[in-house]
């Protein structure tokens, strides 16, 4: 009763989708920004542009150049064409970016004093498992579908405030860790002679751009098995991040603790300090190109002097792979590199982390892990990059299903590897191959197709699984 429950209800939505997808929202008009879209039409400053300015109206298309017999001609064809987003972003707010393009419009207030805008996602995925003998012995699996993530957050702006203000809330369920919790919360201002933000608040910590990432934004259907088991989801603190466009440099330096935090499911360190710093040596919003390198670096002490490293295989429904189990420790820190090339619809990108644990009692282990991703989208578009939180964002398809197109197609192609042996420690090592498929139907639904082939070596054994996972991705 419960699945069927659940596929009428995903149901429902899919037909909203198309009942409200192809109508523009008040969001799309350049005199009414969503919350996600302040201007910044300087190189070096930080503008509060929808509060205080009069924008250009939009540049003569040629849809509104055209004669009465092409006018003609081209509304005999259903297919709409949207206007692609800027490849590279130079705006930062509190709140995690929403679709650009409204599902629905009753979900936003504009006042002198405060906007709010509300927002909500669903993730439901499905699994399934074939193993050999080895792997079976190592751990038990079977096919299985869940909800991987449900999620309602809000934020808006401050306009009567001199500093370019916003806030943001939310509360997450997340399937990975089956559990609810507050997401992300806190308030935002920019600083433009100094061209930063500062966050206080619950956030990411900034380490690592696949992290940085909006979970509905990645082109996998999860994030790289090391950067799950090492880097928390969540933490409570401050965070300085800025962008200056001359010298294509990023950064953002952040200190959290548990404060109020200890004891939920994500909360692992009781105070870490976070640092990230990136370079774009090319950054063409004309071209399409982007070259982002990056450096992280990291350092906390865990929670009552114990620490615990694990991760699933990056499928929601299986169960934990890799894992350390729970062993003295006082300290660690992690660095690595970051790596990413964008030409248009091609990208091709790499992170790699060493985690070092101060623990004598099992020799200070090391330990290590990464990815390396190549994905292209075939029916043209580009992957939005944002420069003040240096990481990329969702895909808008040119031509969205509910408009007569095809949508955007995504073809994906990701090894990932982690290694948690080190000193007496042995929380056994595993790497997975995942060729996968991303279909965007609009910006507001996406269906995920992948195959994966991974190897596990633990307990003395060395097990091989296929995976074969979808997903059913909603949000507004």
């Amino acid at each position: 009763m419960r699945r069927i429950q659940t596929r009428k209800a995903l149901l429902l939505l899919v037909a909203i989708a198309a009942i409200a997808g192809p109508a523009p929202s008040h969001a799309q008009y350049p005199d009414a920004p969503s919350p996600a879209e302040i201007s910044n039409p300087t190189e070096e400053t930080i503008e509060d542009a929808p509060q205080n300015s009069i924008k250009a109206p939009p540049p003569t298309t040629q849809a509104q150049t055209t004669t009465p017999a092409q006018s003609s001609t081209q509304n005999s064809t259903p297919t709409q064409t949207e206007s692609p987003p800027p490849n590279l972003e130079n705006t930062a707010e509190a709140a995690e970016p929403l679709p650009r393009r409204d599902l629905v419009h009753w979900n936003e207030y504009r006042g002198p004093h405060f906007t709010i805008r509300v927002g909500g996602g669903f993730l439901y995925d499905f699994a399934a498992f074939a193993q050999n003998n080895e792997s079976k012995e190592q751990i038990a699996m079977s096919p299985g579908e869940k909800v991987r993530d449900s999620r309602i957050i809000m934020g808006g702006r401050l306009p009567s405030l001199k500093l370019p203000t916003t806030w943001c809330a939310g509360i997450m369920y997340d399937g990975y860790l089956n559990s609810w919790f507050v997401r992300q919360t806190g308030v935002q201002f920019g600083v433009p002679k100094i061209q930063s933000y500062f966050f206080i608040g619950r956030q990411k910590e900034g380490f690592s751009l696949n992290k940085v990432m909006v979970g509905y934004d990645g082109w996998t259907l999860e994030r790289f098995t090391f950067s799950d088991a090492t880097v928390p989801l969540l933490a409570d603190g401050f965070k300085w991040l800025g962008y200056s466009k001359r010298h294509g440099f990023l950064w953002n330096v952040g200190y959290f603790n548990d404060v109020m935090s200890k004891g939920q499911s994500f909360s692992s360190y009781s105070s870490q300090e976070v640092v990230r710093v990136a370079w774009l040596p090319v950054h063409s919003e004309e071209e399409g190109t982007l070259f982002h390198v990056g450096y992280n670096f990291r350092y906390g002490k865990p929670v009552d002097g114990q620490l615990q490293l694990r991760s699933r295989p990056e499928a929601s429904t299986a169960p934990y792979f890799i894992d350390t189990g729970k062993f003295a420790a006082s300290s660690s820190y992690s660095q690595g590199y970051e790596v990413y090339y964008r030409r248009r619809s091609l990208l091709f990108g790499s992170e790699y982390y060493f985690q070092h644990v101060d623990s004598p009692s099992t020799g200070n282990p090391n330990f290590n892990g990464g990815d390396f991703v190549t994905t292209w989208l075939v029916t043209g578009e580009t992957r939005p990059y944002n420069t003040i939180n240096g990481c990329f964002r969702d895909i808008a398809p040119l031509k969205p299903v509910f408009s007569g197109g095809p949508g955007a197609w995504e073809l994906v192609l990701r090894y990932s590897y982690s290694d948690l042996n080190g000193g007496t420690v042995r929380g056994g090592t595993f790497g997975r191959i995942t060729p996968m498929v991303n279909w965007y139907l609009s910006e507001n639904v996406r269906l995920e197709m992948a195959y994966g082939y991974g190897q596990l070596d633990r307990f003395n054994l060395k097990g091989n699984t296929q995976f074969c996972q979808s997903r059913i991705q909603l949000q507004f």
